[in-house]
């Protein structure tokens, strides 16, 4: 039913102290969910929604039905067991008696006490003679004298919770302050227009949030809800793409014939049609005086790197300077390998920069790239420091954009001398990104796809086997090693006490996890007994790790037992052979990714994964991955299975403002939020109408600083 009327107001700033029954204790308890005045308990939103019974008395009760009665608690007990145990109560009104159980819970002992009402709904059943509940919901009941009447039957808000602040005590505080918080909430969307998308006021949106009478009504509520999340992002990223173009230039980097073929003379390969598309897109953009925010996705080994590579050295060709930022240390000494190697017949001088690299080596690099003498600079964050400048930057290169925010994109700018230009940029990612989550994350971005894979390129046979199967599996990679070939054997853990394991909390403990170290020694004696095997992990130093891979590459390593830093590392022609154990703790994203790792010579690659999943999810990721090599498809499917955090680094997603918006569900909302957010930055920029006030101030609120956005309203 709906939240009663009240005459008392309640200002959306007034402490949680100012609700019904919040004392200070109890507002303790609220703040430490983050609320504090009476604006944040009406936005703590119920998670979902459950059929409240009207009540009646316990002799009416039907066993096998769910049912709610109220009365006296009149004994207590708590019976222990070795494995857990239960608490007992007894509940009678003036028609009977009911017996209340809850197994494992015998902390209700310190909260449910005779003397105390309570009410309680749960199914009734027939346990000889007497009636029971077995692990009913509760509440606790003022005294009779305060005591409301019986209620009757409503849909129940379930609220984020702790154990110290229920969701009962929740609803009870938003029940008591609802209709009078939302009579001071000011709609930041115009009527008109809330008339044409037919949404609810936001007033009326959360009071069905809170009190629905019926399903329709929860249904409706979210609907605006959702959309106003995504009509704010897409506002946010929209005016920043807006005033990017409006406030920044950047160094106009034509391209004709003769600097074309200059440039595709210094790449390895004629590029695919599909990279070809890409690179024009990219050289449009580049020709502009506005600066360039693109985002290039591909499958693994599609040639992301050679399509970056091009704007890098269009940056060259202009005598400017081009950057590549990699998040590891690990990708950027990839990136400066792969495009030595490329490059190592022109005069185009590069470097590299990271964190690991002496104090003084990196200030003899700084030093260079200041001057104009480094014409591409690759490295990690370091090159973001202050003390590193560039002499004409034109272009930026950033690959993995989920470990970098617009603060670090902000940080480039701060590298140009003037501070209304800026350089050209482009982010690559590793594996694909659905497009709704790509018009989400990186709505302020252009999208350039890389859909096909270069010449030669087989995809890679996908297998998967139970662990009873692998004494199978390693007779198999040692043929395969008697044929010439090599294998990756790739871990979840470096040892049986590795607490810097990526592991998702699921399947067999930690204690049962076979290692990089385990399997080593495990094959060393075994099967693989007089192989040439080698380990690699995050805990060997780079020259360790560079050190193994070019031992790897150059033939003198048969088997490399690895965790997931080769997720990204040296390419290896003759490494056809994957093995990865306990391929259940790995995300769709990352096996599609250290399977794209093999295949890349002339032999078939196989992968072949070791898993007994404990998880319908893990069980569904290992169908999918052996299933299609389509990284698109799989990215589709991570999404639904797991949400954007695999997809997008968990740091980034939980930095997403999305609460309730489910991805690939509400697509539509996403799109038409994107199209009605671009059209209202057309006709009114700023947001200086003043209809548009409110939505102004919340807009600025949410997004100003996050997204580096100018108030210019």
């Amino acid at each position: 039913m709906s939240a009663a009327p009240t005459t008392h107001t309640y200002p959306l700033t007034a402490p949680i102290t100012s609700a019904p029954g919040v004392g200070l204790r109890r507002a303790e308890a609220f703040q430490r969910l983050g609320i504090r005045c009476i604006a944040h308990l009406i936005d703590h939103l119920p998670f979902r929604h459950e059929l409240e019974q009207a009540e009646g008395a316990i002799a009416d009760l039907t066993p096998g039905h769910v049912g709610a009665a109220r009365g006296e608690i009149t004994a207590c007990r708590v019976v222990r067991k070795k494995r857990g145990g239960r608490f007992e109560a007894v509940l009678i009104d003036h028609t009977g008696r009911l017996d209340l159980v809850w197994f494992n819970q015998p902390f209700l002992a310190s909260r449910i006490m005779p003397g105390m009402r309570v009410r309680v709904q749960g199914k009734a059943e027939r346990r000889g003679p007497m009636l029971q509940m077995a692990n009913p919901h509760w509440e606790a009941l003022p005294d009779v004298g305060a005591e409301p009447g019986a209620r009757a039957e409503r849909l129940r808000p379930v609220y984020p919770a702790t154990e110290d602040l229920p969701s009962h005590v929740i609803d009870k505080a938003v029940q008591g302050v609802l209709h009078g918080a939302l009579a001071q909430l000011e709609d930041h969307l115009p009527e008109g227009f809330r008339r044409e998308r037919e949404l609810p006021s936001l007033a009326a949106a959360y009071r069905m949030m809170h009190a629905p009478e019926h399903e329709d009504e929860v249904k409706a509520a979210r609907r605006r809800l959702v959309y106003d999340e995504l009509l704010m992002l897409q506002l946010g990223v929209q005016m920043r793409r807006a005033q990017l173009r409006a406030m920044m230039k950047a160094p106009a980097l034509e391209t004709n014939p003769k600097i074309d073929a200059h440039i595709r003379k210094r790449l390895p390969f004629a590029l695919t049609p599909a990279q070809d598309h890409v690179v024009q897109q990219i050289a449009s953009d580049l020709a502009k005086t506005s600066p360039a925010n693109r985002l290039i996705q591909g499958d693994v080994g599609s040639g992301k790197t050679v399509v970056a590579l091009y704007a890098l050295l269009l940056a060259v060709a202009h005598g400017a300077q081009g950057v590549l930022l990699a998040p590891t240390e690990l990708l950027a000494e990839q990136h400066f390998h792969t495009i030595s190697s490329m490059l190592k017949a022109s005069r185009v001088r590069l470097a590299l920069l990271t964190g690991s690299r002496d104090a003084s080596t990196r200030a003899a690099e700084a030093e260079r790239i200041a001057s104009g003498e480094i014409d591409i600079a690759i490295g990690t964050h370091a090159l973001l420091t202050e003390h590193v400048r560039f002499h004409n930057l034109a272009v930026a290169i950033i690959d993995e954009q989920h470990r970098f925010g617009v603060h670090q994109r902000a940080a480039l700018r701060a590298k140009m001398d003037d501070e209304t230009t800026a350089p050209h940029t482009l982010v690559m990612t590793a594996t694909p990104i659905p497009r709704t989550l790509a018009l989400t994350v990186f709505g302020d971005l252009d999208v350039s796809t890389i859909d096909g894979l270069p010449p030669g390129r087989q995809p890679v046979a996908t297998r998967w086997v139970r662990p009873p199967q692998t004494e199978e599996v390693w007779d198999f990679v040692r043929t395969r090693i008697d044929q010439g070939e090599q294998a990756y054997v790739v871990l979840p853990a470096i040892g049986e006490d590795d607490d810097d394991a990526e592991l998702f909390d699921e399947g067999a403990p930690r204690a049962s996890l076979r290692s990089v170290r385990s399997t080593l020694a495990q094959l060393s004696q075994g099967v693989l007994a007089g192989k040439r095997l080698a380990v690699m992990h995050g805990r060997l130093s780079r020259d360790e790790r560079e050190a193994t891979m070019q031992r790897f590459r150059a033939g003198e390593i048969d088997c490399l037992i690895a965790t997931t830093v080769i997720e990204v590392g040296v390419d290896i022609p003759n490494a056809s052979i994957m093995v990865i154990d306990h391929a259940d703790r790995f995300g769709l994203a990352q096996l599609h990714q250290l399977r794209g790792r093999i295949g890349r010579g002339e032999r078939k690659g196989v992968c072949i994964l070791i898993a007994e999943p404990s998880t319908e999810d893990g069980a569904a990721r290992l169908n999918a991955i052996v299933r299609t090599t389509d990284g698109f498809a799989l990215a589709e499917e991570d999404l639904k299975l797991r949400g954007p955090g695999e997809l997008i680094g968990s740091k980034q997603s939980g930095q997403l403002p999305l609460r309730l918006t489910q991805l690939p569900r509400d697509q539509d909302l996403l799109m038409q939020a994107r199209r009605d957010a671009a059209r209202w930055i057309e006709q009114s920029p700023t947001l200086s109408r003043p209809e548009e006030k409110v939505l102004h101030t919340r807009l600025w609120k949410r997004y100003g600083s996050t997204l580096g956005l100018v108030d210019v309203a």
